[in-house]
C-alpha cells in the first residue's frame, strides 16, 4: 500500500474528497467528508516517510500500538483519538483499510472531530 492506494481507497467512500490545507505545501493531504468538512484521514510525508493519520476509538487505539510497530500515537494530533500509522513495505493493506473505514464512521457525525474550514 502506499500514499496513491490510500488516496484512492479513501475517496471510494461515499461523499468524500480530497484537500490540500496548508498553504505551500502540496505534499500533506486531508481526506474529508463532503457534509461535515471533517477530517478522517491526512496523509503526509514525514522524514522521506509517508504518514497516515487516523482517528481511532481509545479502547482500540492502545491495542493497535502494541500490536504493530509502525502504528504510533498521532502525529500532531490527539494522542487519545488519533494514531498515525507509517506506511512502508510491512502494514498489512487490509488493517490500514479497516482503521480508514473506522476512522471514517467516527468522524462522520462527530462534532469534536478535528477540522479545518477552506
Amino acid at each position: 500500500m502506499n500514499r496513491e492506494d490510500i488516496i484512492k481507497y479513501s475517496l471510494s467512500l461515499p461523499n468524500t474528497y480530497e484537500d490540500y490545507p496548508f498553504p505551500n505545501n502540496n505534499t500533506s493531504i486531508t481526506m474529508k467528508h463532503l457534509e461535515n468538512k471533517k477530517w478522517f484521514a491526512l496523509i503526509m510525508n514525514v522524514k522521506g516517510k509517508v504518514y497516515l493519520n487516523v482517528k481511532t476509538n481509545p479502547d482500540y487505539s492502545e491495542l493497535l500500538r502494541n500490536s504493530y510497530d509502525y502504528i504510533i500515537p498521532g502525529y500532531h494530533m490527539n494522542k487519545e483519538h488519533w494514531n498515525t500509522i507509517i506506511i512502508d513495505n510491512k502494514v498489512n493493506a487490509s488493517l490500514v483499510k479497516e482503521l480508514i473505514e473506522q476512522s471514517y464512521r467516527l468522524t462522520k457525525g462527530d462534532v469534536g472531530a478535528h477540522s479545518v474550514r477552506p
